[in-house]
Parts: structure tokens; C-alpha cells; sequence
């Protein structure tokens, strides 16, 4: 069986590629990153990965909100070859600022009656840069291909604009996958523990096909037990809360 093959997405600002190369790496897919305008170019044709990635950063600086301007290329440039790309049975997983591309481009809420225009990405309500580990609670009932398996999570944050941000009713829509937690995996709106006030806890979400996946978190920077912040001076693990949703990524992809 030939193995999975994973491209990731760069643009000016992406900065969580290699990391998220590492975590697939480790996960046994074979990787390879391109940058917008070859996929653009067709150079490097989505239909020959069975999963697409879009890591976090600051892309194009974040300039008019985040992840907004990648989001509008991949709307528009290649729409017709991302909606094809999913309805074929591929995966796509954007992280931090790739969940926000994802949400502003409405990749994520294909589906849905959810529109582009009624949910977004904004600010922290804590007005600054969230640079901290949180504690996740996953859905268990949820379809979501990533997270099967996962009950709880410990996972860094590093974002000033998290929140997601919806008109009245949109929320409850979404496809909401992946929640702030306290220690003992209970749904929290307390700050820190919900770091930047997204509405109904949310830090993650699918599609509803559960094979487009986006979250605030970063689970590239927590695949090896010495990544954790108490590494030292707890019981050693195998390996970090964050591979295991590459694993299935992987696994799911042998399929295809």
C-alpha cells in the first residue's frame, strides 16, 4: 500500500510548517509543503495528497484580520479544486491561524446553512497575545475523522485573535468538535481556562462530513512527552496529547 502523502499550505507569515511536517512525519505520512501561488499555478496539484494542511502563523501579516487574505485565495482561486479535493474523501486540518482561514473562506461550514458572513475569528477578550497551555474537551459523539478516540487533551495556545465570534443561533450550527476544559475535562468559560471568551467554549470544529477540521490549539507543538511544560517532573508518557490527531488523520487517509 503506498503511503499517505501530506501537503502542507505556506504563505507569507506561515511560521508552523516545519513543526506540523514533523508531527505527520512522525505520524507516517510522507510530506511536502508548497506555497499558495504553486497550487495556484497547478504545480503542485492537490489530487495527488489525501490530506491538506494549513498551518498556523501570521499570514500576510494578519493585516486585514487574521487568516483573512489566504482565506480569500483559497476562495477564489481554488475553490473548485478544494470542494472537489473534499468530496473525493480527502482531509483538510488548519491550525490556529489555518482554522481561521478555513472559517473565513466557509470551507468549514460546507454543509451548513452557517454562512461566511455570520461567524468569524475576532479578538481575545483578554485584549492581549494568549501564549498558554489549556485543557480540551472533545465531543465524543462527534464525527470529527481527527479527534476519534480523544477524550481530553492538554494543548498549547498562541493567538491574539481566537475567538470564535457569531450572530445570534450561528453557534449552535457549527460543527463544534472541540471545547475549552478545565483539569478534569469539564466545559469552561472561566478565563484562563477559556483564553480568549470564544463563544460556547468553542476551540475547534468540522465540517459536516467530520473530514475538514480546524482548531485554535496547536497540536504540532505537543507530539513528544518533553514538550509538555512538566515534563520533568511528571510520570513519562509516550508521547504528547497532540499526536494522536495526526494518527488518525494518517490511518483514515490509507484508505483513499
Amino acid at each position: 500500500m503506498a503511503r499517505v502523502r501530506t501537503l502542507i499550505v505556506q504563505a507569507p507569515g506561515t511560521n508552523c510548517d516545519l513543526e506540523t511536517a514533523f508531527a505527520f512525519e512522525q505520524a507516517g505520512s510522507i510530506v511536502e509543503t508548497a506555497h499558495i501561488n504553486e497550487l495556484v499555478c497547478r504545480k503542485a496539484p492537490l489530487s495527488c495528497y489525501q490530506i491538506m494542511v494549513i498551518p498556523g502563523g501570521f499570514t500576510y501579516g494578519d493585516d486585514i484580520s487574521a487568516g483573512k487574505i489566504l482565506a480569500n485565495e483559497l476562495r477564489l482561486r481554488l475553490g473548485g479544486d478544494i470542494q472537489r479535493f473534499v468530496d473525493d474523501g480527502r482531509l483538510i486540518l488548519g491550525i490556529c491561524n489555518g482554522f481561521q482561514v478555513l472559517l473565513k473562506a466557509g470551507i468549514l461550514q460546507r454543509g451548513t446553512d452557517v454562512t461566511r458572513e455570520s461567524v468569524t475569528i475576532a479578538a481575545n477578550d483578554s485584549g492581549r497575545f494568549e501564549c498558554r497551555w489549556v485543557y480540551l474537551r472533545v465531543k465524543e459523539e462527534s464525527d470529527c475523522v481527527f479527534t476519534r478516540g480523544i477524550k481530553v487533551m492538554y494543548l498549547p495556545v498562541a493567538h491574539g485573535e481566537g475567538k470564535v465570534f457569531a450572530e445570534a443561533g450561528v453557534a449552535e450550527k457549527l460543527q463544534a468538535v472541540l471545547y475549552y476544559a478545565d483539569e478534569e475535562g469539564v466545559i469552561s468559560d472561566v478565563y484562563p481556562l477559556n483564553p480568549n471568551g470564544s463563544i460556547g467554549n468553542i476551540a475547534g470544529a468540522s465540517d459536516i462530513s467530520g473530514r475538514v477540521f480546524g482548531l485554535m490549539p496547536h497540536p504540532e507543538r505537543f507530539v513528544r512527552w518533553t514538550q509538555h511544560p512538566r515534563w520533568s517532573m511528571e510520570a513519562p508518557r509516550d508521547r504528547g496529547d497532540g499526536l494522536q490527531i495526526f494518527a488518525n488523520a494518517v490511518e483514515w487517509a490509507k484508505a483513499i
